[in-house]
């Protein structure tokens, strides 16, 4: 009978290792994944610097992924990134949305005051008098961004219906691309004017009351899809799109994501259909006077 050669303590080491090194090879390639890109347009609140961490800690514990927070001037800008594959989702406005509708997917929609829901408010100076859009005309008026449902594409509707345009009915528009920035330009009478996401004067309402005061809402619009979390269509069963999803859709039962909610002010994210954007699709056929394709 061969005797049994004792174990050294090296060849124990050895084999702990090796055991311990193929129950952490799966850790060690989620580890090795790519960053989960996301994009964020200027309807988000992106000044915060605090907020913009939290959010991304909580999508990083939340989906396993290192997350990189990208963000841009322009709607335009994140939009090409992402119906270009270059970012794994984006926070972006309904407008994009419905405009690329056949090369992208919804990721989930924010729920504000219960629904999924905004508006697109018209604004002006505090004093004025104004009671509707015609009180508007001959303005110099403030829009968000070309590529912004509340924040353009609401108005010129509004004037397609009227027979007309921005351009002939304002005396001059001019873009400040950021929300914030029409209601300063609209604050300091850098513009008679402006046309802005309703959501974020409602959080800027609280957040910069002082700013605020110095404009009031001349016209509310209906209730319109809320910007939603997008991806590109390729990625629509991707696992990774699957996890976060369910990361922005459980924020509201853990504490870390019941604080990011309340930074900014919403109830949580819910996964919706495609439909909830067909009034702005509506609003497109109006301005385009044809199909959105």
């Amino acid at each position: 009978m061969r005797a049994v050669r004792p174990t050294s303590r090296r060849e124990v080491v050895r084999a702990i290792g090796g055991t311990f090194g193929a129950l952490a090879a799966p850790r060690v390639l989620r580890a090795a994944e790519p960053d989960l890109r996301f994009g964020l347009t200027p309807v988000f609140l992106t000044s915060d610097l605090e907020l913009l961490q939290r959010l991304k800690s909580r999508l990083e514990r939340a989906t396993g992924r290192s997350v990189k927070l990208i963000t841009r001037r322009t709607y335009q800008e994140i939009t090409a990134l992402l119906v270009s594959g270059q970012l794994d989702a984006a926070w972006i406005c309904g407008y994009p949305f419905v405009a690329y509708r056949a090369r992208l997917a919804l990721v989930a929609v924010p729920i504000w005051k219960g629904r999924p829901l905004y508006r697109s408010y018209l604004i002006a100076s505090a004093d004025r008098s104004a009671a509707g859009l015609e009180d508007l005309r001959s303005d110099i008026h403030a829009f968000s961004d070309p590529d912004s449902n509340s924040g353009w594409l609401v108005t010129a509707a509004a004037l397609a219906e009227m027979g007309t345009d921005p351009a002939h009915f304002f005396r001059q528009t001019f873009f400040t691309y950021g929300h914030r920035n029409v209601i300063r330009a609209v604050a300091a009478g850098l513009a008679g004017s402006g046309s802005v996401d309703g959501y974020v004067w409602e959080v800027m309402r609280e957040t910069e009351a002082e700013l605020v005061a110095a404009t009031r809402v001349v016209q509310a619009s209906a209730w319109l899809g809320f910007p939603p979390i997008a991806c590109p269509i390729a990625l629509a069963d991707d696992p990774a799109i699957h996890r976060l999803r369910h990361a922005l859709t459980d924020m509201e039962n853990d504490d870390d994501g019941r604080v990011v909610l309340s930074m900014l002010r919403l109830d949580g994210f819910r996964a919706e259909e495609p439909s909830l954007f067909e009034p702005i699709a509506e609003e497109m056929r109006k301005v385009r006077g044809g199909s959105t394709g």
